[in-house]
């Protein structure tokens, strides 16, 4: 079976004593591609560092919503330019976006919207998808998205609204879907309503495991791809066939 996990964070803590075992269990499972996704520049040099070591290992490099509201502009600046200084080692800009949770700061809350305009122009600019993380902020996020002309656009765990969800689907955003799924009623309605052609599987690893109290990783897409089936009444190994069709589209060409 051919398995891809869009949305992993193969450079924290959690994997430190045991990512060359994790990387042979995705392998074994039929994983082909795992996108490890960056968070800081700390982050991103790690996940770059990881992608060189493991060919099965894809890299994305970007800066996350909480760091954003840390950060000077011109960190922020310099970030976006060291994401373009490398636009040849990854296959997409994430994980990026906007996350207002917490945030009644209008002020912190425009700095995270400038610095996702700016990283969308780049985006487009090096002809890159772009892996978009949105909490208590998703319709804003596809509105942003819609009026910047935002291209190839992976909604990595998202959980708007049915509105929102629609909106991005007639966008023809696509939408990756987190392995606990076969717990969550939210991303399995999702998957109920959005074509197939629009989704894509991942982890959130070392996050959302399927399994309680234990550790999420690569391995465990396939229980992505059995509960879509199980949603779309379809047979697994199509299911998984047209998610790596989804993946190559968006990632894999130009």
């Amino acid at each position: 079976m051919l398995l891809v996990d869009v949305h992993a964070h193969l450079d924290m803590k959690e994997f430190d004593s045991d990512l060359d075992e994790v990387i042979q269990r995705a392998k074994k499972e039929g994983v082909k591609a795992i996108i490890t996704n960056g968070i800081n520049h700390k982050s991103n040099l790690k996940v770059l560092e990881i992608s060189e070591k493991y060919s099965i290992v894809k890299a994305a490099i970007g800066l996350y919503p909480e760091y954003v509201n840390e950060m000077s502009d011109k960190e922020i600046d310099d970030e976006i330019k060291f994401i373009e200084k490398n636009k040849n080692r990854i296959i997409a800009i994430g994980e990026v976006g906007l996350d207002f949770k917490n945030i009644e700061d209008e002020k912190q809350k425009q700095k995270q919207i400038n610095a996702f305009k700016k990283i969308i122009t780049l985006a487009k600019k090096i002809k890159k998808p772009i892996i978009v993380h949105t909490r208590k902020a998703e319709q804003q996020t596809i509105e942003i998205l819609e009026k910047e002309k935002a291209e190839k656009v992976v909604l990595h765990c998202f959980s708007g609204k049915l509105n929102s969800i629609n909106k991005a689907a007639e966008l023809k955003y696509y939408f990756s879907v987190t392995t606990n799924i076969v717990r969550s009623e939210q991303f399995q309605k999702m998957v109920e309503i959005v074509d197939l052609n629009q989704i894509l599987t991942e982890t959130d690893a070392p996050f959302l495991s399927p399994f309680k109290d234990k550790r999420n990783e690569p391995a465990f897409i396939i229980q992505t791809i059995n509960k879509i089936a199980e949603i779309k009444s379809m047979d697994k190994q199509e299911v998984a066939n047209n998610i790596f069709m989804n993946y190559q589209r968006v990632f894999m060409k130009g």
